[in-house]
């Protein structure tokens, strides 16, 4: 009996010294690990999260894509036609861009921020008398000459361009009930009632008619020229096509309430796509 109680007392200790030879004995073995070193060929070293990454810049001409872009918007906020958008960047479905990708906003062949090099006026040689004195034409041309030089000079004469020349006209006959707030509201709102007319402000080619761009409702663009456009929305009917050559005071659409808590016109008149305050290019009223 004594021998017996001593092996029972050793048992337990007999047994973890069993088990821990067992385990020497048998094969170690390791949990599959991925290997995401920067040596693997096709792969990059994880970023450093404590640097924010360097923030991508769209060079001249072209514009990225943001999250909530479409192509319709992306035409808007560049003043171009969203089908020449969809030429230039060899897009098969206008609905299908990616965030991160970069879009060609200009022309192909086009340098934007390059200024064009102008032909210089020939100069003008006149006869001189000896004495000194100026014949009457020379004093005339130099006079001339003074006054084209401080009209070019002036801000307003240096910032004029043909494509400025454009005869605005109002788009609805109702009252302004919301002026221009480049921050809140890119564009004048007209009140009037359901129905009421709706004109296009200047010659130009509708470019858009439709209502996929949120916030706008039922929305025509007018291209005008290669600088202007200007949009027209909340319409309750649209009575023109893109691509359909529009005139000045032609009806092309029908006030409404689409996309809108009221019936209102929304107008907007954008320069290579930056907003502008329609009521300095409209006319008084």
């Amino acid at each position: 009996m004594t021998l017996f109680r001593g092996y029972r007392r050793m048992a337990p200790a007999a047994l973890l010294l069993l088990a821990v030879l067992a385990g020497c004995a048998s094969p170690k073995y390791q949990a599959p690990v991925e290997d995401r070193s920067a040596s693997r060929a096709g792969t990059h070293a994880p970023a450093d999260a404590s640097k924010p990454a360097a923030p991508v810049e769209a060079k001249p001409g072209t514009y990225i894509v943001k999250p909530g872009d479409t192509l319709m918007r992306i035409s808007l906020e560049t003043g171009q036609a969203w089908r020449d958008l969809a030429k230039w960047n060899n897009i098969d479905n206008p609905n299908v861009i990616e965030v991160g990708q970069v879009l060609r906003v200009v022309p192909p062949g086009t340098e934007p921020g390059v200024a064009s090099a102008k032909p210089l006026a020939p100069t003008k040689v006149e006869a001189k008398p000896l004495d000194g004195s100026k014949p009457a034409s020379a004093a005339a041309s130099a006079a001339s000459a003074g006054s084209a030089a401080t009209a070019s000079s002036s801000p307003q004469a240096a910032a004029k361009e043909p494509d400025d020349d454009i005869a605005w006209g109002w788009p609805a006959g109702g009252p302004v009930i919301g002026g221009f707030d480049e921050s809140r509201s890119k564009g004048l709102s007209i009140g009037g009632k359901a129905g009421d007319p709706v004109y296009a402000a200047a010659d130009g080619r509708v470019v858009y008619a439709g209502n996929t761009l949120r916030g706008y409702g039922n929305l025509i663009i007018v291209k005008h020229n290669a600088n202007y456009l200007s949009a027209y929305a909340h319409n309750q009917t649209l009575l023109v096509k893109e691509d359909q050559t529009v005139r000045k005071g032609q009806k092309i659409a029908e006030m409404g309430a689409s996309d809108s808590d009221k019936v209102q016109l929304h107008f907007e008149i954008r320069k290579q796509g930056k907003p502008l305050d329609p009521a300095k290019l409209l006319p008084p009223r």
